[in-house]
């Protein structure tokens, strides 16, 4: 019967065979399994929550380990573009300390997928952010980075790449189709990624998030536009920004904060999606 220290360096010891010996990520690879290790040995300390209480005195404590448990699993997915020159400037970044800033994958605009840190580790893609309830956005997403300045169209083989992975995340973690999102859509008051070029409507016939009906029915006059953007999840504390960032999802033909009637239609039929 397998131990859990062996279960749990199992995967370590497949990324460690899997690890290219030579190249220019050799030693950053290096790197990733050493910390990888590290993370291995935590999840097998069994030295119980040591507590003091009010009066100084140690609350009794004792280990005993359920055998009821598993890793924890990646429910929502995020989209960004790189706003970089290259995927190598991307990768690049991503390999050094000092930006402090990382992501599940990267796709070039020639489709070729960088598989970066395993699903279920913490990527640092998503900063402060809220989508919904969920505030520790890293904790709970996987971060998709593609290689696009922002000011091009995506590259077919890249969508295609990206539409082929998301159908793999999606089936893999049982991730809601609600839940494929940009990182504009989680801080709305801070990005813009990944832009009003970016092929959401094609996503959604592909089951990765919602669209508009052709047919649309007019709002109601009593329509809460604030409501029906905080239901679909975007934080309205700056309501300029959250419909901003909503049009720029939905609509993409101007992202100004301003809901025209159509807009407002528009929002209408896709609140109630959710």
């Amino acid at each position: 019967m397998k131990t859990l220290s062996t279960l749990l360096l199992l995967p370590i010891a497949l990324i460690t065979a899997c690890s290219p010996k030579l190249g220019p990520y050799a030693a950053t690879n290096k790197v990733y399994v050493e910390q990888a290790e590290t993370f291995a040995q935590t999840l097998q300390k069994t030295t119980t929550v040591q507590i003091i209480d009010s009066t100084g005195q140690k609350l009794p404590s004792e280990w005993v380990g359920t055998v009821n448990f598993n890793l924890r699993k990646p429910n929502l997915v995020v989209i960004h573009y790189t706003a970089q020159d290259s995927v190598a400037q991307t990768l690049k970044t991503f390999t050094l300390v000092k930006p402090q800033v990382s992501a599940h994958y990267v796709i070039g605009a020639n489709g070729k997928i960088y598989h970066m840190l395993n699903d279920y580790l913490r990527a640092w893609h998503g900063g402060v952010g809220r989508w919904g309830s969920v505030t520790d956005i890293n904790s709970s997403s996987i971060g998709i980075e593609l290689d696009n300045n922002g000011k091009v169209p995506f590259a077919p083989a890249q969508i295609n790449s990206l539409l082929t992975l998301l159908a793999h995340l999606k089936k893999t973690y049982n991730i809601p189709t609600a839940n494929f999102i940009g990182h504009q859509d989680i801080a709305p008051a801070r990005k813009i990624d990944p832009g009003k070029l970016f092929p959401w409507q094609l996503l959604a016939q592909k089951g990765f998030g919602y669209w508009s009906d052709d047919v649309l029915e007019l709002a109601p006059d009593n329509f809460d536009t604030n409501a029906a953007l905080r239901l679909i999840g975007y934080d309205t504390s700056n309501f300029n920004a959250a419909v901003a960032a909503f049009k720029n999802h939905f609509i993409q033909q101007d992202n100004s904060p301003a809901l025209s009637q159509l807009d407002s239609n528009i929002l209408y039929n896709v609140y109630q999606k959710y």
